[in-house]
């Protein structure tokens, strides 16, 4: 299991809901190369209202504006490798908001795997 304490950088990319990268959702491909590349973890946020560079506001209270909802993929880990995967994002992300913040991580613990499995370590717990 990766251990992360301390000091780290949140990775937030701000994208559409529709922004599709090879025919599938773009916030996705983001999640699954970010977890090839080996990260702590990330998440997708999907907003309720928002606006950004295009100054059009989209949000789920109106039907007619209910498209492309405002999405956010966190990704918290250690400076060094959150910095060697913004390359990927530059091939990735066309339109959007790509922010980097200082954060300190207080605890990072995942489930432990089923009795008898093994972890992503390959190390079985009793």
């Amino acid at each position: 299991m990766t251990r992360l304490t301390g000091r780290a950088l949140r990775l937030t990319v701000h994208i559409g809901e529709d922004d599709i990268w090879h025919h599938k959702p773009l916030y996705t491909e983001i999640v699954h190369r970010a977890h090839r590349a080996g990260l702590a973890g990330a998440s997708v946020f999907r907003g309720i209202e928002g606006f950004g560079a295009s100054s059009r506001i989209h949000t789920s209270r109106l039907l007619s504006l209910s498209e492309d909802l405002p999405v956010a993929v966190v990704v918290v880990d250690t400076e060094e490798r959150i910095r060697a995967f913004l390359p990927q994002l530059d091939e990735l992300v066309t339109e959007g908001l790509v922010t980097l913040d200082d954060c300190e991580v207080i605890r990072y613990v995942g489930r432990d795997p089923e009795p008898g499995k093994p972890d992503a370590e390959g190390k079985k717990s009793l």
